[in-house]
């Protein structure tokens, strides 16, 4: 079990930028790779971007050259710099643990309670 706190959430204007945190507890082999999901009113959880030990990283076509995934060595502590966001980037953004580097909502088996990202226009 992996224990995962998001933080930085909030409002911003379109255009704008805004840098999300999350710090893993846990065992570290449930912590091989660390990734970001959202959801938006009505809508099915999507991936975002993943990160794992070797530094490799996924991301979803809709936020790739905006956003940035980090982490530490220890998968600690995961980041998601996002830029350039726009109204549709508005989601309640999850952080979450797997034992690979993957995309798939169903490989994750771990996840933080989320943090509300707004954009408005």
């Amino acid at each position: 079990q992996v224990i995962l706190r998001e933080s930085g959430g909030g409002l911003v204007q379109a255009g704008g930028s805004l840098r999300l945190a999350c710090q893993a507890d846990g065992h570290p082999y449930n912590r091989y790779a660390l990734g970001w999901f959202r959801q938006a009113p009505g809508k099915e959880r999507e991936f975002v971007a993943a990160v794992d030990r070797r530094f490799k990283t996924l991301y979803s076509d809709s936020v790739k050259s905006r956003f940035t995934i980090s982490s530490d060595l220890a998968m600690t502590t995961v980041s998601l710099e996002m830029n350039s966001l726009k109204s549709e980037d508005t989601a309640v953004y999850f952080c979450a643990s797997a034992g690979e580097l993957s995309s798939r909502r169903s490989d994750f088996n771990s996840w933080g309670q989320g943090t509300q990202v707004t954009v408005s226009s």
